[in-house]
């Protein structure tokens, strides 16, 4: 014993139980960051977690574990395989998985999304045996769910297109709140092409409103913005856009004010001549 706690410390599986189970490292595939998905809806992984080109065996148990950066993994399933099913799942780049059927064990259902383990994996081998478990130790248990989107201060917002999307989309209090009610003068950078837009939300829409319809049509009406859009389609927004905010004003500051400093940011960046502002 090293004196750290590891996670079968909190599942406390029997040996017999370890025999029979399986450790998934969820990481990125190439295509996907699982952790990504996870902040999107939790629900999203378990499909991710019980597929495979290697079959699970009928009774076995799985534990998942989702790659967070800097050799971190969150636990956010225990389940039993209850079923192999005879119906392969065919992948989008070709490669079939396994369809199965399985239970979620309920008695851990308070970890999942809270357990932060630590562990340096040096190999490409991502579905793993008990033995593993050993290795996994306990950093942190979270307070609650990890959400990625903990509302980090107006100062230091900066945020992809999907990360934006899952805020607006999803139930993120801590960012719906700070943004709701907030006038502010904002930035949006095309990272492919260092060309930026600034923009302002004032009380006709505030900031809340105002970036949801840049994830509702990737332009918020916004003419250059429109002619991008139309030019080389949505997903270059979505693959290309960053949105960080200038400067932020309770709802109280009068609009012309923070009219007058948006005038101040597009001479600063140059935006009219060099970005996407128009006027």
């Amino acid at each position: 014993m090293d004196g750290k706690l590891k996670l079968n410390d909190l599942l406390g599986l029997t040996q017999e139980e370890l025999s029979r189970t399986k450790i998934r490292l969820n990481t990125y595939n190439g295509h996907t960051n699982p952790i990504e998905e996870f902040k999107k809806n939790p629900q999203l992984l378990l499909d991710w977690n019980y597929w495979n080109n290697k079959p699970y065996r009928q009774g076995q148990i799985s534990i998942g574990l989702v790659n967070m950066g800097n050799h971190r993994w969150l636990l956010f399933t225990v389940g039993k395989i209850n079923k192999v099913l005879d119906k392969p799942i065919n992948s989008s780049d070709g490669i079939n998985g396994i369809q199965v059927e399985y239970e979620t064990i309920e008695k851990y259902k308070d970890l999942y999304g809270r357990v932060v383990l630590s562990y340096h994996n040096k190999t490409q081998q991502l579905f793993r045996n008990s033995d593993l478990i050993n290795d996994l130790e306990v950093k942190e248990i979270l307070p609650a769910i990890f959400t990625g989107f903990d509302f980090p201060g107006y100062d230091n917002v900066s945020l992809t297109y999907e990360q934006l999307k899952t805020i607006i989309d999803g139930e993120y209090p801590s960012y719906h709140n700070a943004l709701r009610n907030q006038k502010a003068v904002y930035l949006q950078t095309d990272k492919a092409t260092g060309k930026m837009y600034v923009g302002s939300a004032t009380a006709k829409e505030m900031l809340l409103a105002r970036w949801s319809t840049y994830v509702h049509n990737g332009h918020g009406g916004n003419q250059d913005l429109i002619a991008l859009v139309e030019e080389k389609g949505f997903d270059y927004i979505k693959q290309n856009f960053q949105y960080t905010i200038l400067e932020n004003y309770n709802s109280k500051v009068d609009d012309d004010y923070i009219l007058k400093r948006e005038s101040y940011w597009k001479e600063v960046f140059q935006s009219r001549k060099f970005g996407y502002n128009k006027n």
